[in-house]
């Protein structure tokens, strides 16, 4: 299904981009507990509260037009901070559910996905950014969408983890953000 190809590599790149932080920007970045958005326009959320010792800290993604449309270029923007370097062997276990049907769970290799945003292994610690343009199918079946995407270093310390829901509304193709 070409929406999947499309959306899994938006987490993925997100998710990329989620493995930045330094401990005293990160710490002023936390959000009131149970606040779980990242920062920005998008429907992009941590897993959990608990992301504080996540390797990745995001200072925002922005995704243009928001909500996306189908059939029309996405535009994703996001910069973040690695508090370290990211080298080969990470991984990302990432699950695309359809309502309450799971489409896909696999475990990718990070290196490999990062590509598709013009990244390369290893990945420096330090603030990244990144943009990336996507061309949305026209065709997306209706329905509610939920992505997520579980990071891992090679020793499986947490990078980072980020879910997306978006609502699909009739044969239009328009998102409702959820």
């Amino acid at each position: 299904m070409k929406f999947l190809a499309v959306v899994a590599p938006l987490l993925l790149s997100a998710s990329a981009l989620a493995i930045w932080g330094d401990k005293q920007q990160q710490s002023s970045l936390i959000l009131e507990e149970g606040d779980k958005k990242i920062p920005g326009v998008s429907p992009l959320e941590h897993c959990s509260a608990d992301f504080g010792g996540d390797i990745l800290t995001l200072e925002h993604v922005n995704l243009n037009p928001n909500p996306p449309l189908a059939g029309k270029t996405l535009t994703i923007e996001a910069i973040g901070t690695f508090k370290e370097d990211i080298g080969k062997g990470a991984y990302v276990v990432l699950q695309v559910k359809y309502g309450l049907i799971k489409l896909l769970s696999t475990t990718a290799d990070l290196c490999e996905q990062i590509k598709e945003v013009d990244m390369e292994c290893p990945i420096k610690a330090g603030e990244t950014k990144i943009t990336k343009e996507v061309d949305l199918p026209a065709q997306i079946p209706p329905g509610k969408y939920t992505v997520t995407a579980d990071v891992f270093t090679e020793d499986d310390r947490q990078i980072t983890c980020l879910s997306a829901t978006v609502q699909f509304k009739g044969s239009f193709g328009a998102f409702e953000l959820v």
